[in-house]
């Protein structure tokens, strides 16, 4: 199997099992139903989409910035930079869904989009293209954190 294809596969299993996780965390029953939410917010059936194609372009931004690291440190610090982000993606949805606290996910929602913000930065001198593959993904999770913020806004204080 030639050096790019491994790549591709670990990057693709990296991102099935982040989105998994994700999935796992989130439970849309009857908590979040009942919470107030902004009327702009789109519906439920296009997040699932929107982030499969997020995490493929993840996939293919990864694989191609690993190709193109050409030293041990750089692929390091690649692993390092895709591992923080990979916590904070799935703990956003553990905060949120599973703790039920939209307040304490809007706190970390913040260090998400930094996260992204890092990937992008050592990603571009590398690669410009899978630098600018994550740009869709800074861009949701921007727009993720305002419709957070809204959510806090629009409910009640959230915890016991």
């Amino acid at each position: 199997m030639s050096p790019v294809t491994r790549a591709r596969l670990a990057a693709a299993a990296a991102a099935l099992a982040v989105a998994a996780l994700g999935g796992l965390s989130t439970d849309i029953g009857p908590w979040y139903a009942s919470l107030q939410r902004p009327p702009w917010q789109p519906p439920d059936a296009w997040f699932g989409p929107v982030w499969t194609l997020i995490y493929a372009l993840c996939a293919l931004s990864a694989a191609e910035v690993w190709q193109a690291s050409s030293t041990r440190a750089q692929r390091l610090n690649l692993l390092l930079a895709w591992s923080l982000n990979a916590c904070l993606n799935v703990g956003w949805s553990l905060l949120f869904f599973r703790l039920r606290r939209p307040d304490w996910a809007l706190a970390e929602v913040g260090w998400l989009w930094a996260s992204i913000a890092l990937l992008v930065v050592i990603s571009w001198p590398r690669s410009r293209r899978a630098a600018l593959l994550l740009l869709p993904y800074l861009a949701w999770v921007a727009f993720a954190a305002t419709l957070n913020r809204a959510v806090v806004d629009l409910n009640p204080p959230f915890g016991p």
